[in-house]
């Protein structure tokens, strides 16, 4: 009884690690946003997770949800963006064109708006949890 209980606050507690870890994601993405040469060799490719959502189908034949994680972190296979820059070291020697990474600056800020706000409802579900379990609690001790 008290696991399901429970679930509730597991299943936001997952949310928010999942959006944690979408915020650095996008972080990480707007710092290498004008890194030309990766340890992988070439510009910087912007970096996604998947998400997957967990569920148990072990009860009464039901599927139970349990939350979501991070199945993992894939490369943004989009093409690079080419500009113009005879003088930079990574610069092809023919053409002067130099591969900047493919990240966009306002599809970071749309993502790190959205992970912020799904932390916030992630956290908010969870205060909510607590309060209500500590007036039961509180409704238990003066029932007594």
């Amino acid at each position: 009884m008290f696991q399901n209980l429970f679930n509730a606050a597991n299943i936001s507690a997952s949310g928010m690690s999942a959006e944690r870890l979408r915020m650095e994601t996008v972080a990480n993405n707007i710092a290498n946003a004008n890194s030309t040469n990766s340890v992988e060799g070439g510009p910087y490719r912007r970096q996604q997770l998947v998400f997957s959502s967990m569920v148990d189908s072990s009860k009464s034949g039901t599927d139970a949800l349990n939350g979501v994680r991070v199945m993992g972190i894939e490369s943004d296979q989009s093409p690079f963006v080419e500009v113009l820059n005879p003088g930079h070291p990574q610069a092809d020697p023919l053409t002067g064109m130099v591969k900047m990474p493919n990240v966009k600056m306002p599809n970071e800020m749309i993502d790190l708006i959205t992970a912020s706000r799904s932390y916030e409802a992630n956290l908010k579900a969870l205060t909510s949890f607590k309060e209500m379990i500590e007036q039961t609690l509180s409704l238990l001790r003066v029932g007594r």
